[in-house]
């Protein structure tokens, strides 16, 4: 992985849709409590329907998780989840914002805002991690990460519970890593560890 051994990460972005909640499970579940990396989220949601993912997660690991909360900062050592029924956005002074603008491929709050968003304000310092979905909500938002310069990591499609979503990334570009979930887990932990010295 010598691609993301010298690299300083200052966050992560992850992207999913349908699987995506188990996915999460397996990539997130149990990370230690020194976790430093802010990581944030979008799973696509019903519209209208209250989302109870960050009490899901809340239960699975010893640092904060909670849904992100218009023009809050980005604190490290937090798991965010986008709210359902808003777009969500980091801004360049490292806040978030949420908008009702129109859904993006049928999707608000959409994978591509959040990580086109967090490319503008972390540059070469973000991890942009696309998981299992059913369209190609994500592929144009990790192309905006690689550009900026940041990493760009995709679920093996043989993996995937549904392969969508990461085939429509690896077509969109090449991506750094293309990694089953216990693979993407250790990388970040990898990226991770490299706060604490």
């Amino acid at each position: 992985m010598s691609s993301g051994d010298s690299r300083r990460i200052e966050a992560v972005v992850v992207g999913a849709s349908a699987g995506g909640v188990d996915a999460l499970i397996t990539l997130l579940g149990n990370l230690p409590a020194h976790w430093w990396l802010p990581t944030t989220v979008v799973i696509h949601l019903p519209e209208g329907h209250e989302s109870r993912l960050a009490e899901v997660f809340r239960h699975r690991l010893p640092f904060p998780v909670q849904e992100a909360e218009d023009k809050a900062p980005v604190a490290p050592g937090t798991l965010y989840f986008a709210p359902p029924g808003y777009h969500l956005s980091i801004e360049r002074d490292r806040t978030f914002s949420l908008s009702c603008e129109p859904p993006v491929l049928f999707s608000r709050p959409a994978i591509d805002v959040l990580m086109a968003s967090a490319a503008d304000a972390y540059g070469p310092t973000l991890v942009g991690v696309l998981l299992t979905g059913a369209n190609e909500d994500g592929a144009a938002g990790l192309l905006r990460i690689h550009e900026a310069g940041g990493l760009t990591v995709v679920q093996d499609p043989a993996e995937a519970l549904v392969p969508t979503m990461p085939r429509a990334a690896i077509a969109a570009h090449a991506p750094d890593f293309v990694l089953p979930l216990r693979d993407i887990r250790a990388l970040l932990l990898q990226l991770d560890s490299a706060h604490a010295h």
